[in-house]
């Protein structure tokens, strides 16, 4: 793993409270503790945090702008899009009580930086320090909701419904309205011919909600864009917020 920027500015606990929304919400105390453990990293679009089958020695925490996916990869080399995970969560093992082998791949969507702990670490200060289990047992409850609600998404929405959903996602995730995504990424994710996904984006691009130039989708209109996705999109989100509130990232900076 590994790239020419420069990580983000300040002291590794400084920097990745200010971008993971969990991190954000342990008590200042267990983050200034856990501060010597936290690696900042730079990750790589399409990079692999680990694989299916894997064992999860590191949970990685995305920081600021990036992002990640679970992917199922399938036999016959095509793989499902299970999840979008960005600065308001965690991949790897943050809920188990020990090591445990990946079921999906991680994959880097959106490139940038990831703050990377073991997860010995990690289970010692949930050990100690209660707020930290609690806070990372509240998210595990909002990521199994949003796996749950995707799944029902893909079963009954139309194709459309469900690239507006994401793209509201990732604006929010990334609080900027230019996003870098080409139409091959997102086919790859939907599961779908690129041709799908060109029809869709002239689609929104019709509407006003977004207008799009090669690797470059930008959110021209959110309402409009929030009116041509489906319930799951609001859904999940107000589930963060009972759960956990400060935990969904918004689009506002």
């Amino acid at each position: 793993m590994g790239t020419s920027r420069e990580p983000p500015a300040g002291g590794r606990a400084t920097s990745v409270a200010r971008g993971n929304q969990i991190l954000k919400l342990l008590p200042p105390a267990a983050l200034e503790a856990l501060e010597p453990a936290f690696e900042v990293e730079g990750v790589e679009f399409g990079e692999s945090l680990f694989e299916a089958g894997d064992d999860v020695a590191h949970a990685h925490f995305p920081l600021d702008s990036t992002v990640v996916a679970l992917v199922l990869p399938m036999r016959d080399g095509h793989t499902v899009h299970a999840d979008t995970i960005g600065r308001e969560g965690a991949i790897g093992g943050v809920v188990s009580h020990s090591l445990k082998p990946a079921f999906a791949r991680a994959t880097v969507q959106i490139p940038g930086f990831v703050a990377r702990i073991s997860m010995r670490r990690l289970e010692a200060a949930k050990r100690h320090v209660p707020k930290v289990d609690d806070v990372l047992g509240r998210y595990a409850d909002c990521l199994t909701a949003q796996v749950l609600q995707s799944v029902g998404c893909a079963t009954l929405h139309p194709l459309e419904a469900r690239c507006a959903r994401w793209l509201l996602m990732t604006h929010d995730r990334l609080r900027q309205p230019e996003l870098p995504l080409t139409q091959e990424s997102l086919a790859q994710m939907f599961g779908v011919a690129r041709t799908y996904v060109t029809r869709i984006a002239a689609a929104l691009q019709g509407r006003g909600a977004i207008s799009y130039r090669r690797g470059i989708i930008r959110i021209v209109n959110r309402s409009a864009l929030e009116e041509s996705t489906c319930e799951c999109y609001g859904l999940v989100r107000r589930h963060f917020e009972r759960v956990l509130p400060g935990l969904y990232p918004t689009a506002e900076p």
